[in-house]
């Protein structure tokens, strides 16, 4: 898959995981955070973080399929397991059905914080 087609699997993986109920936000990992940081400084107008930041997509050492990360932000109120349950499905549902070639998918989610009804995720 070329640097195209992986990052809109990077799309397609975040719009699945801002489907699920509960999901209040993607975060980004600190890479695009400091590099965010760095553009805000260099350009005063606020940039704002694709939901795309918040998921990482590796092939497997042995090119046979791929793992993606997804790092979510939820809502105060809900069970994170049930929450991370979802993600996890709905996310590996639609990378595999994104391939054109069916190949296995791994799906790795991480609750990074809960929002709590008052914060802007």
């Amino acid at each position: 898959m070329t640097a195209t087609g992986t990052t809109a699997l990077l799309g397609v993986a975040a719009d699945a995981a801002l489907t699920v109920p509960g999901v209040a936000g993607l975060q980004p990992r600190l890479a695009h955070r400091l590099a965010a940081a760095a553009a805000t400084r260099a350009d005063p107008m606020p940039h704002r973080t694709p939901p795309e930041a918040g998921i990482r997509a590796d092939r497997a050492p042995d090119g046979s399929g791929w793992h993606i990360e997804v790092r979510c932000v939820l809502a105060e109120g809900r069970r994170a397991l049930d929450i991370a349950r979802n993600v996890h499905d709905q996310v590996r549902t639609a990378v595999i059905s994104h391939l054109p070639v069916p190949e296995p998918v791994t799906v790795t989610v991480t609750v990074t914080r809960i929002a709590a009804r008052y914060d802007a995720a």
